[in-house]
C-alpha cells in the first residue's frame, strides 16, 4: 500500500484555516507545510480551488474529523467515499483520523467522544480502520484523544490501545502532544509512561495546540483542548521528550478557537522549528562515526 508520507517534512506546519487563505497566498510564508480539516473541502467551489492553488506551493496534510471510527454501528461508507474523492484532488502527503467516535444512529454529535477501552471497542476500530486504508488505498496516521472521562469497564489503557491499533492494522499514529498532556493531567496519567508505550517506528507525525485551565465546582483542575491559545510550556517540555523517543517528525502547530494573526501561528511553528532542529542535531551526533 503506497505511504507517500515523505512528502511532508520532518518540519514544522500549521494548520490552515479559511480566515488565512489570502493571508497565506498572498505572502507565501516561510512554514514547510500545512494541514486542513478534511470535511471543510468536500463540498468544492472557491475552497477547494484556494487549496489547489496553495498546494501548488507547500505540501499538505489531510485531518479528518468526522468519520467516527469508534462507531459500533460501522463507518459512514459515503462520507468514506467523499474523503476519498478530496485525497484523489489533492494529493496529501498524509492522512488523519481521531481515535474516537461522533455518530450515532445517523446523527453526528459534533464532538470526538471517547471511547471505551476494551477488547470489544478495539476490534470496531481496527475493522474500520481496515476499511479506510483500504477505500484509500494508503496508510493513515490515527490520533490519541484529549478526554474528560473514563469509562469504568476500560480494561486497557489508553497508550496500548493505540499501539494495538498501530499493529494490528499497519497504521500509523498521530502523536497528539497536547492531548496526551491534557488527558495526563485530567487523568492522573503519567505523560512521559504515555509517550514511552508508543511503538517508534508507528509514530508518523505530531500535534501541538493550546489547551484552557478551567477550576470545576470542587475545586479540581480541568484542562480543556480547545486550540484557543498559544502552547503551554509544559506542552514544549513533553513535545522535547516526544522528539528525543522518535526522532525529527512532521510538527504540526494546531489553532482552531479565537483565531490569531497568522503571524501568531508562524512564531509557533518557529519555536517548533528550533527544537526540531536540535533534535536532529543530537541524532546526528548519536549516530556511530
Amino acid at each position: 500500500m503506497p505511504d507517500p508520507c515523505d512528502a511532508v517534512p520532518a518540519a514544522a506546519g500549521i494548520g490552515l484555516r479559511f480566515q488565512h487563505h489570502q493571508a497565506v497566498r498572498k505572502t507565501r510564508p516561510a512554514v514547510a507545510w500545512l494541514e486542513v480539516h478534511t470535511e471543510n473541502y468536500m463540498g468544492g467551489g472557491p475552497p477547494v480551488r484556494a487549496l489547489e492553488a496553495i498546494r501548488g506551493d507547500y505540501p499538505v496534510s489531510l485531518h479528518g474529523v468526522g468519520l467516527s471510527l469508534g462507531s459500533a454501528d460501522g463507518l459512514d461508507t459515503r462520507h468514506l467515499e467523499r474523503i476519498r474523492d478530496v485525497v484523489h484532488r489533492i494529493q496529501p502527503g498524509l492522512v488523519s483520523e481521531h481515535l474516537s467516535w461522533s455518530v450515532v444512529a445517523d446523527t453526528y454529535l459534533a464532538d470526538l467522544l471517547p471511547l471505551p477501552m476494551t477488547e470489544e471497542a478495539l476490534a470496531v476500530v481496527c475493522r474500520h480502520v481496515e476499511q479506510t486504508q483500504d477505500i484509500l488505498q494508503r496508510r493513515i496516521l490515527v490520533e490519541n484523544p484529549s478526554s474528560y472521562l473514563c469509562y469504568k469497564h476500560s480494561t486497557i489503557p489508553e497508550w496500548d490501545f493505540l499501539a494495538a491499533v498501530a499493529r494490528r492494522t499497519g497504521c500509523g499514529i498521530l502523536c497528539d502532544v497536547n492531548n496526551i498532556y491534557v488527558s495526563a493531567c485530567n487523568h492522573g496519567w503519567n505523560a512521559s509512561t504515555y509517550l514511552a508505550a508508543l511503538p517508534v517506528h508507528a509514530v508518523g507525525e505530531i500535534h501541538l495546540a493550546g489547551h484552557a485551565v478551567k477550576q470545576i465546582e470542587d475545586g479540581q483542575i480541568l484542562r480543556i483542548d480547545d486550540h484557543g491559545s498559544r502552547i503551554a510550556p509544559e506542552v514544549w517540555a513533553l513535545y522535547t521528550q516526544a522528539l528525543a523517543r522518535f526522532g525529527p517528525l512532521p510538527t504540526l502547530v494546531e489553532w482552531d478557537t479565537n483565531l490569531p494573526p497568522l503571524a501568531v501561528l508562524l512564531d509557533e511553528a518557529a519555536h517548533a522549528a528550533v527544537l526540531l532542529e536540535r533534535a536532529a542535531e543530537e541524532t546526528e551526533n548519536a549516530l556511530p562515526a
